[in-house]
């Protein structure tokens, strides 16, 4: 996302005279946040309420915590594949013995213990100031991850939208060769509540009128849904019958509706209790909950300092993040959360940008956010319970396009063709074994292309860097061997630690062997927050370099001479 061009209204100082302003942003957040809240828990195995917990935690605890202003705090879509993977995995190695019913709820529980564990972890990543490992990972096998992540979201909500049950077991890639055999198993009312839904969410952007844009797609999709729900007596259970060929409109098929097909919900007013789950602990230190340990602390941790990062370039007043404090108040959050029965939490960037987009000012937007959620679930909870789960199958399918947006194949082409193959590579190992296995897959695709670039392996983890200053407002860092992913954290350290000193940062890269895609993004990114703090960074020595393609971003391979620097 390009940072805003337009100069912003002035930002009064403190929280209580942007109040108004955070209200607003907030409720319409809430808007928003309401339904997929409810959609990414009941897809991630949890009890549909729990996503609504895991929002007002994060509204609440985040915002005392954290000094992130514009992020907005809950469950999100990116994490589906990781929940849904510990409940089902847990449950089947301690529940094997069970109904299908008591052993997902016994894997519920114990990926609550999971989920404890991995936001103590993360307390201590944030206390240890490990925000800025995010930097260290390559962002094509990272957008990846993403995409394929939005595959097997559309994968296995598909079958949610039509109405159909998928084959239990199957994976991301048995769930789509099952699709064309589900349209002919479609159940009709269900399916036409859906695809009404998914009409509304691909359709309503389209529309140029001012007023609608200003509509929440989301919105129009439960009123539609509900709707439909009621006029087809979702209610109560019952069958009906309906043509199963439209070349043979006589002969009618007979199809069963019923509560099944709405969200569950529990009598919050009438019996708190049953909102709300405790651990089990057992599973954590089996390979399994281990496995999942890594994957909460590394994937959300990931997808939150990223999110993170996003909000904060395209902050109109530019104001600065504490990604440890940040990763610190996550952590916290994560840790309630799961001993409370709610789903982990991220920095979730489609409601931070709604945030920015509906006048959000300071980070009570989060907060207040958190306090409508709260008092709707609490007031007008048999509302929610009218929701039809089709509706909310077909807001994950949407999301999930947007994680695997075909704009995002095509862009990662053209940065390209080695990004394209580790991108492809990075989803189709997801898919076809699991996110560990996939990001590593990415990961190592892409040292084994900078190796096949003349990248030494010492260059690919050691920074070379030379401070040659040149009065006291001008300093210039000579980078040898290489300026990669895996030595970024180094040539990043070495420039902030002359930029405390000195008004501009001449870099040069001319004796570089290469400089990756990651890098020049970042470097790009250095730029512009530079001019936002007075100061320049300029980078020179690349004439020479050969890129990889066309786009201003791609990789740049050089002959990494030892030769005079180039002229500032």
């Amino acid at each position: 996302m390009a940072a805003p061009t337009n100069a912003p209204p002035p930002l009064a100082p403190g929280l209580l005279p942007n109040l108004k302003f955070d209200a607003v942003a907030g409720f319409l957040v809430f808007l928003i946040a309401m339904p997929l809240c409810l959609a990414i828990a009941r897809a991630s195995g949890f009890p549909p309420i729990a996503g609504i917990w895991t929002a007002v935690v994060g509204g609440v605890l985040c915002t005392l915590i954290s000094n992130a202003q514009l992020t907005i705090k809950g469950p999100a879509a990116g994490l589906i594949v990781i929940v849904y993977g510990a409940v089902t995995e847990l449950g089947a190695e301690f529940g094997a013995d069970l109904s299908d019913a008591d052993r997902a709820f016994l894997g519920y529980k114990l990926a609550l213990g999971v989920g404890v564990t991995a936001g103590v972890v993360q307390i201590l990543l944030g206390l240890v100031r490990a925000g800025r490992l995010a930097d260290f990972f390559p962002l094509t096998p990272v957008h990846g991850m993403l995409a394929s992540i939005g595959l097997i979201i559309i994968a296995k909500q598909a079958y949610e939208v039509l109405g159909v049950a998928p084959e239990k077991g199957a994976g991301p890639l048995e769930l789509y060769a099952g699709l064309p055999a589900a349209l002919g198993r479609i159940n009709p009312e269900i399916a036409l509540i859906g695809l009404v839904g998914l009409l509304i969410l691909f359709g309503l952007p389209l529309v140029k009128a001012g007023w609608v844009r200003k509509v929440p797609a989301q919105l129009v999709v439960l009123v539609a849904a509900v709707a439909l729900g009621l006029a087809f007596d979702l209610e109560h259970k019952h069958t009906y019958l309906f043509p199963d060929s439209f070349f043979d409109m006589n002969h009618r098929a007979e199809f069963e509706v019923g509560p099944r097909f709405l969200v569950d919900m529990p009598e919050v007013l009438q019996n708190p209790a049953e909102a709300f789950a405790v651990p089990d602990f057992r599973g954590v230190l089996t390979a399994t909950g281990i496995q999942y340990v890594v994957l909460f602390c590394l994937i959300g941790s990931l997808e939150s300092l990223l999110s993170a990062k996003a909000i904060e370039l395209v902050d109109p007043w530019r104001r600065k993040t504490n990604f440890d404090r940040d990763l610190l108040a996550v952590g916290a959050a994560n840790t309630l959360c799961a001993a409370i029965g709610a789903l982990p939490m991220i920095s979730e960037i489609v409601r931070s940008k709604a945030n920015i987009d509906s006048g959000g000012r300071t980070k009570a937007a989060n907060l207040f956010h958190g306090l409508f959620l709260l008092g709707f679930v609490l007031l007008f909870p048999n509302l929610i319970h009218h929701i039809p789960l089709a509706a909310l199958g077909a807001m994950l399918v949407y999301t999930g396009f947007r994680l695997a947006n075909p704009v995002e194949f095509v862009r990662t082409y053209k940065v390209g063709s080695e990004q394209f193959i580790v991108f492809v590579g990075t989803i189709l190992a997801t898919l076809a074994t699991d996110l560990l296995i996939g990001i590593g897959v990415g990961i190592g695709l892409k040292v084994a292309f900078h190796v096949w670039h003349g990248c030494s392996v010492r260059g690919l983890f050691t920074c070379d860097v030379e401070a040659v200053p040149e009065g006291d407002r001008l300093v210039v860092l000579v980078v040898r061997r290489a300026a990669v992913f895996s030595n970024w954290l180094g040539v990043r350290a070495v420039i902030f630690r002359e930029a405390e000193r000195r008004d501009e940062v001449v870099l040069d890269l001319s004796r570089t062997r290469l400089v990756d895609h990651t890098v020049m993004e970042k470097l790009h990114q250095l730029e512009d927050d530079f001019a936002h703090l007075g100061k320049r960074l300029k980078v020179i020595g690349l004439e020479e370099h050969v890129p990889l393609s066309g786009h201003p971003l791609a990789a740049r391979k050089g002959a990494g001479r030892e030769s005079t620097p180039a002229a500032v």
